[in-house]
C-alpha cells in the first residue's frame, strides 16, 4: 500500500478551510482530510490513528483549536506523542507548526505534525485564524462589523463564540452573502495569501511533502 498522508481536524468547517488553503497554495492533494465531530473525539482518535500506521513513510497531521488555553491544549496533545515514544516533543508548540519525526525502533509510527489554531501562540479557534485572512487593507467595513457585534443590546452568544459571530457577519455582508468558509477563500472574501495563511500552508507542505 502506498504511503498515506492524512490530516485530522475537529470538524467539517476546518476540513473545508484546509482543502481550500491547500488548493490556493498548490499543495498536492492529501489522501484524506478527516473531520472528527469535535475536540474530545479528535483527541481520542489521535493515538488510534498513529498506531494504525502500516507503512514506513506514512504522515499524519493534527489541527486543533487552542480554545481558552493554548498550554492546556498542547499538553493534552503532547502527552499522547510522548507516551507513544516520539522523541524531542517540544514543551511548547512551534510557532511555525510542530513536526515530529517517526520514532526509531519499536512500533511502526508515522511522521507527524501538530498545528494549534489559531497560530500556535495564542488561545482561540478556527475563526480567530480566519480573522487573519480578512483582506489586508484599510477596512472600515470590518471595523463596522466588530462594532456592530459588540453593540448588540441582547447578546445571546458567549464571549468564546464572538469570533464566530464576527466572521459570519463579515461573510454575510459580502457581495455574495453567506458563503461557507472554504468557498469564501476562493471568492477572496478571505485572503489565503496573507502571512498567517502562508505560515499554515508552509507547515502543511513541509509536513506532507518534505524536500
Amino acid at each position: 500500500m502506498a504511503n498515506r498522508k492524512i490530516l485530522m481536524v475537529e470538524g467539517s468547517d476546518d476540513a473545508h478551510v484546509l482543502k481550500h488553503i491547500c488548493g490556493a497554495h498548490d499543495i498536492p492533494l492529501l489522501d484524506e482530510v478527516k473531520s472528527h465531530g469535535g475536540a474530545s473525539e479528535l483527541l481520542e482518535s489521535i493515538p488510534v490513528r498513529l498506531k494504525a500506521s502500516s507503512e514506513e513513510g506514512d504522515v499524519v497531521g493534527v489541527i486543533m483549536d487552542a480554545d481558552t488555553s493554548l498550554d492546556a491544549r498542547w499538553q493534552s496533545i503532547r502527552s499522547i506523542f510522548v507516551q507513544l515514544g516520539y522523541q524531542n516533543v517540544p514543551p511548547q508548540p512551534n510557532p511555525d507548526g510542530t513536526i515530529l519525526e517517526a520514532p526509531n525502533g519499536g512500533a511502526l509510527l508515522p511522521r507527524a505534525g501538530v498545528w494549534i489554531m489559531p497560530d500556535n501562540k495564542t488561545p482561540g479557534i478556527l475563526e480567530d485564524f480566519l480573522r487573519f485572512l480578512v483582506p489586508d487593507q484599510p477596512n472600515d467595513l470590518f471595523d463596522h462589523v466588530e462594532r456592530s457585534v459588540d453593540s448588540i443590546p441582547d447578546q445571546r452568544f458567549t464571549d468564546n463564540d464572538r469570533p464566530k459571530v464576527i466572521i459570519h457577519t463579515w461573510l454575510a455582508w459580502q457581495k455574495e452573502p453567506g458563503r461557507p468558509y472554504g468557498t469564501a477563500i476562493t471568492a477572496r472574501f478571505l485572503d489565503s495569501n496573507l502571512p498567517q495563511a502562508r505560515v499554515l500552508a508552509s507547515w502543511i507542505a513541509r509536513l506532507f511533502h518534505p524536500l
